[in-house]
């Protein structure tokens, strides 16, 4: 049995993960995210990720309004943990390559080799446009276009004495960067897609691939389908997905609370997420109430039933890994730690080699 990875996605905007008036009022600040970091951390977690957020969807609950910024959050959060790794979020429309290369450096030294970078090309059309950064001539291939020569530098950067690169989006002259990472052989590098064009991007530049779907199976299709394109370039990646986990004393309770969640999604931010998706206006009006307010692959139960969910998850989807998003972080860390993490960990372990 492979071994699994297991890390949480920080709450570093508010609302966190639900989109509902009726979920605990996570604030997205800077000592809601220390906290869950670290219990992440005592618990034994592999990894906390934090995304890059830079506008909200309004709604009555004004969801993700109010956000961290993820690079230097997470130079905090190294700095009181000891050992989960530490991924921060990073926009190729947003910074310059040299820029990010340095940054990513400087926080793998305040982590002691502990830094990961999640890389995104592009998504949410007025998180952009509102700075003058989204470019509406541009295409889905353009945009990856310019990530594979921003991540190509980055990684030159950290190996490299000195960069010359004459791209389409990106010049470099003698470009220098040093110190270089302490990771070795460099710092970790995550991406999430679903698109072939994703999947070779990913599969190519990075160590986990993130993907989505709607149901188990269409997830078990993008596990598949992002392992056949990495196998087809000769590479190897990890694929990874985001569980929600609601827990209480009983399944019951449980999914009480989780119907609670619904009953009370916010319809106006989930519409104005969908409207920066780049939906039309009659497939907002048609697909709106279809949108759960927890819009991640949910368990739901008591401590046992969620990690008898959470294995059929792993397994049934064919995934290395699964980040994690709770309700009430500090709960569900603390409950994952105590009544979950442990069997997981013994399950999915790689068998002892035998002594000689």
């Amino acid at each position: 049995m492979d071994e699994k990875m297991f890390g949480v996605f920080l709450p570093i905007a508010n609302g966190g993960w639900i989109i509902s008036k009726n979920a605990p009022n996570l604030d997205g600040l800077y000592q809601t995210n220390r906290d869950a970091a670290l219990i992440a951390d005592k618990i034994g977690l592999d990894f906390i990720m934090s995304m890059a957020k830079w506008r909200g969807f309004g709604g009555e609950t004004d969801h993700w309004r109010t956000s961290m910024e993820s690079m230097t959050m997470m130079a905090g959060l190294a700095e009181v943990t000891e050992k989960v790794k530490v991924w921060a979020t990073m926009h190729a429309l947003l910074h310059n390559p040299a820029v990010v290369a340095k940054m990513v450096t400087t926080l793998d030294h305040i982590s002691k080799g502990r830094a990961g970078l999640n890389i995104v090309a592009g998504a949410y059309r007025e998180e952009f446009s509102q700075m003058g950064a989204w470019n509406d001539e541009e295409t889905h291939e353009d945009r990856y276009q310019r990530t594979e020569e921003w991540i190509t530098i980055i990684k030159r950067l950290w190996s490299e004495e000195s960069v010359d690169f004459d791209g389409r989006f990106f010049k470099m002259e003698d470009c220098q960067s040093d110190p270089k990472p302490l990771s070795r052989p460099r710092p970790d590098l995550i991406a999430a897609g679903q698109s072939d064009r994703g999947f070779r991007f990913s599969t190519k530049h990075a160590d986990a691939c993130f993907i989505g779907g709607r149901t188990d199976d269409e997830r078990r299709t993008h596990s598949r389908r992002a392992r056949e394109i990495a196998a087809e370039n000769g590479n190897e990646v990890k694929v990874c997905a985001m569980c929600t986990v609601v827990h209480d004393e009983t399944d019951a309770k449980a999914d009480a609370l989780l119907q609670r969640f619904e009953d009370g999604k916010d319809m106006g931010a989930i519409m104005s997420q969908m409207k920066s998706w780049g939906m039309e206006p009659e497939k907002i009006a048609a697909n709106a109430g279809k949108m759960s307010a927890s819009q991640n692959h949910t368990v739901a139960g008591s401590p046992e039933t969620c990690r008898e969910k959470i294995e059929h998850y792993l397994d049934y989807c064919e995934l290395d890994g699964v980040m994690l998003i709770f309700p009430d972080y500090v709960k569900g860390l603390e409950m994952f730690g105590a009544e979950i993490l442990p069997s997981l960990r013994s399950r999915y372990s790689p068998p002892q080699a035998k002594s000689a």
